[in-house]
């Protein structure tokens, strides 16, 4: 293990002892994987998919009988992308194993064998898996799976960000990747995504490929009392302190997201001197110093954002959370055009991944902002701003 001097990590792989919580969520995705059920999970950005798969990957119940892999699709537009994605995920991870691995995956893909070259300086043999070597990637995509399938233990594959599969221009990858995984007997998938709207077409649909295939975590927000008990002791252990109140108020601000939280104590960790106290004025500067190091992003994100759909985006961060955007008094409060404007530029924002919902009672939609931090943003540039 890397030595930690800040216990709050908010990038790479999370070791257990400051990992927080999720232990429901971890048993569950352990059990059904055991069990050879594919999972999906779905959730709301940055609450901590990834970490929580990674985490599971490292229980040695998975770890000792198992092959895992992790491939984050979210940057693929293509079936072609996914295939060089999901290969290069395959081939890094077995490559780690030994040459017999990587001789066997050669051996197997033989669609990919323009991959095979010399090294000019020794000679010897070596493959590079490269986006121009995938001219056929159904057949590539098949020959990976068949790769899988032959493994001397079994294969548990997680792709994050599986709704981008919906936007490729190909019509018929959730058939084709459908038709591939149903047959796989030594192969379970975990499908993670954070466009919960999306994904829930794909998985509970009548008539889409991929319905009634899996089961379901719905990932929430980690428990207050839990995540303040978790920021008091890391503080302590590491001969700092913080009062649990002002712990709470940093999880009510960004409403339990994990990252921005951890962000926020990382930060303020550092902030905060050996044998001192971490107080409201140090996480105040902290928040502070994160929205400044974001606002050229947040800057030239909202200038690709056409005028309509910035006025509801604007009143959403304005108004934190809203269930009925359309009414007459969110209209009014917030001048905007119109009800059929109002659902036209939601309608855009969802698809450029600027806002999400939730479903809560009686099938209310719920939206916000998808990233906490541009929303706090918005509202310390061109609102009254906000308090901690």
């Amino acid at each position: 293990m890397r030595d930690i001097t800040n216990p709050f990590i908010v990038k790479g792989r999370i070791p257990s002892a400051y990992f927080c919580d999720r232990v429901a969520e971890t048993e569950k995705l352990t059990r059904e994987l055991r069990s050879g059920n594919n999972v999906v999970i779905m959730s709301s950005r940055r609450l901590g998919k990834t970490g929580l798969i990674q985490h599971c990957y490292d229980q040695s119940v998975i770890a000792d009988n198992y092959y895992v892999f992790f491939v984050d699709i979210l940057e693929t537009s293509s079936l072609r992308d996914f295939t060089y994605m999901f290969s290069k995920a395959v081939f890094d991870t077995l490559k780690t194993l030994g040459q017999k691995f990587v001789d066997n995956f050669v051996q197997t893909l033989k669609s990919l064998q323009a991959g095979w070259g010399y090294d000019p300086f020794s000679g010897m043999p070596k493959f590079t898996l490269s986006m121009g070597v995938i001219s056929e990637p159904e057949i590539t995509l098949g020959e990976v799976f068949a790769l899988m399938e032959k493994a001397d233990k079994r294969c548990i594959v997680a792709i994050d960000e599986f709704q981008q599969i919906a936007k490729y221009p190909e019509k018929n990858v959730e058939a084709i990747l459908r038709s591939h995984i149903q047959h796989l007997s030594n192969c379970d998938f975990i499908f993670a995504g954070s466009e919960r709207h999306l994904l829930s077409e794909m998985f509970n649909a009548y008539g889409r490929p991929f319905y009634n295939s899996t089961s379901v975590l719905n990932l929430n927000p980690i428990l207050k009392e839990r995540y303040v008990e978790f920021v008091i002791s890391n503080f302590q252990n590491f001969g700092k302190s913080i009062q649990a109140d002002n712990v709470a108020r940093i999880y009510d601000l960004y409403e339990g997201n994990t990252f921005c939280m951890q962000k926020t104590f990382n930060v303020a960790f550092e902030m905060t001197e050996k044998a001192g106290e971490c107080t409201l004025e140090i996480l105040q500067k902290a928040v502070d110093e994160i929205l400044s190091d974001r606002e050229r992003d947040f800057q030239n994100l909202l200038a690709n954002v056409t005028t309509r759909p910035k006025e509801v985006l604007f009143a959403m961060a304005m108004s934190g959370k809203v269930d009925k955007p359309t009414s007459a008094s969110f209209l009014h409060r917030y001048r905007l055009q119109s009800a059929s404007s109002v659902q036209s530029s939601i309608k855009q924002l969802l698809q450029d991944e600027l806002i999400t919902f939730t479903i809560e009672e009686k099938q209310r939609k719920v939206y916000f902002l998808s990233d906490p931090l541009l929303k706090l943003w918005i509202q310390q540039k061109f609102g009254d701003g906000f308090t901690i």
